[in-house]
């Protein structure tokens, strides 16, 4: 045994879930330890490719928005169009426009739009960030944790590298952010539940340089191929001939998931026999999979150690980061002496309907799959395209314009007043919501104007109960209030208690002292009080 380190976080898992959880805990000052076997992020796999708005817009918190889409090949502007095809280069079938929050750039609804990028880019942009002198986070690369053990006010962690050399780290908590196979979710004694869809799918990564200039639909984010023979999609991953394709084999085939004809795939997805390369391959199957716990003890598990998504709508990486900010804000209030600890309670409570939500809206859109398909031979016949498109447009609207569902998460019963179906979200100011957007008079965000703990919305002389409050407990509280922003108007003259992850705590009309501590008090214990 050699090396021992001391540190308030341990995260295990340096994917974008883990270092997402550093990130949250730095913005507040709070130092982290980061383990990963991985010493350096593969470009060979893109895995997550959608970043919505949501995230993006947690992103720019930490001021990390520009650098990932000055990274990302394809601008936001580039396209927002999905494209359904007998094949790539095929007949067209139909399309949707403005998806996947990419169409949110300056409206109000949202401070970001979505990105389409590919997960290793993330997590390099993540990995600088956190590599700063600045940052209060120590990335331990290729080592994974192998032992925990629980000391009361502590957990002690066994690393192992490489070559079996062992080292400890001991925190104050440690957030399992390792994956499927979570070794945290297994000390816990946490459990899936949920089930493996038996259809396999291979991923798969390729060259091909000439394929852009064949395409004959334009521009788009990507191409889903509806021929029943050859089903699957395909995208681009830059503007310089590297594609991912997605081949969901035929319900007739018996193959070995394990030795696919990955170039024998493509080229029924593209429709022609062009030359290609591929680069890499990934079978996997889909799984609606959530743990029966989010914590024990001093133990938690984020991201896919927690829920696995199928990818059908791009949820599951977002889910993830979410969860990372939820439980990242938490643990640092904790640590930094504001909150109790009872606050930490409320991150299972909180994340784990999320997770199940969208969860079971990944699976419905996979549903969707045999409707799309069944349309589609149609036109291997002869049959009207019309139809066929009526039939996908339909299938397939609320899994690409879901706005609603990835900006209305909410933590309470008002959260599914503002939860709609397609791209019409219409936000509501009530507890457990995000706080609705809005782009002020001096071109910035509402959110740019928050502060980085609690924030409350309105003048000062109405809000000095809160005030009050908070500075004789050491409750960091911001203020916002400038008249000139009109944000009296948008919120209808009542005061917005905000919390660090940008949903209300509370909103309501000005209160007397006894009134804002039991606010005040509740919201720093992930309670939430609602005034009519």
């Amino acid at each position: 045994m050699s090396g021992h380190l001391r540190t308030s976080v341990l995260v295990v898992g340096g994917g974008p879930v883990g270092l997402a959880t550093a990130m949250e805990l730095d913005h507040h000052g709070v130092a982290s330890v980061v383990v990963e076997p991985r010493e350096h992020v593969s470009y060979l796999r893109p895995r997550a490719k959608t970043t919505s708005a949501r995230t993006m817009e947690l992103f720019r918190r930490w001021g990390l928005a520009d650098t990932v889409r000055q990274r990302a090949p394809l601008h936001v502007e580039w396209s927002k169009d999905i494209v359904f095809c007998m094949s790539v280069t095929g007949r067209e079938v139909t399309r949707l426009t403005g998806t996947l929050g990419l169409a949110l750039a300056g409206t109000d609804v949202a401070a970001e739009p979505g990105q389409q990028v590919a997960q290793p880019i993330v997590e390099q942009a993540m990995r600088d960030a956190l590599g700063r002198p600045e940052s209060h986070a120590t990335l331990l690369l290729g080592r994974r944790a192998v032992a925990f053990d629980e000391r009361g006010s502590t957990v002690v962690v066994t690393l192992e590298d490489a070559d079996g050399t062992t080292s400890t780290v001991e925190a104050d908590y440690v957030v399992g952010a390792d994956g499927p196979r979570s070794a945290v979710r297994t000390a816990m004694g946490a459990v899936y539940e949920g089930s493996s869809l038996p259809r396999p799918n291979v991923s798969i990564t390729f060259e091909c340089a000439e394929l852009g200039d064949l395409i004959p639909h334009g521009n788009a984010v990507q191409y889903w191929v509806v021929d029943p023979s050859a089903p699957g999609l395909v995208g681009r991953l830059d503007l310089n001939g590297t594609w991912w394709a997605i081949s969901t084999y035929r319900a007739d085939e018996e193959e070995d998931e394990d030795e696919v004809d990955a170039t024998a795939l493509v080229h029924r997805l593209l429709g022609r026999e062009l030359p290609i390369k591929v680069i890499a391959t990934d079978p996997w199957r889909a799984r609606t999979l959530i743990a029966d716990r989010f914590r024990r003890g001093r133990l938690f598990v984020a991201g896919d150690a927690a829920h696995q998504n199928p990818p059908w709508g791009g949820h599951g990486y977002n889910t993830g980061i979410g969860d990372a900010v939820n439980l990242g804000w938490k643990l640092a209030a904790v640590i930094n002496g504001w909150a109790p600890e009872a606050l930490l309670d409320s991150y299972e409570a909180e994340r784990r309907p999320v997770a199940q939500r969208f969860v079971a809206a990944a699976a419905e859109n996979g549903k969707s799959g045999p409707a799309v398909l069944a349309a589609a031979a149609g036109l291997t016949g002869g049959g009207a395209t019309e139809e066929a498109a009526a039939v996908i447009q339909a299938a397939k609207r609320t899994e690409f314009h879901s706005d609603g569902l990835v900006l209305g998460v909410g933590y309470t019963e008002y959260a599914d007043v503002q939860t709609t179906n397609g791209s019409d979200y219409l936000p509501v100011a009530a507890p457990g919501n995000r706080l609705p957007h809005t782009w002020l008079p001096d071109g910035q965000s509402l959110f740019d104007r928050l502060g980085p703990e609690l924030t409350i919305i309105g003048p000062a002389w109405h809000a000095a109960a809160f005030i009050r409050h908070a500075e004789r407990h050491g409750i960091p509280l911001a203020v916002l209030d400038d008249p000139s922003l009109g944000l009296d108007a948008f919120f209808s003259g009542r005061l917005v208690l905000v919390r660090p992850d940008q949903h209300i705590a509370w909103i309501g009309r000005p209160v007397p002292d006894a009134e804002a501590e039991r606010i005040v008090d509740e919201a720093i214990r992930g309670e939430w009080r609602h005034q009519p």
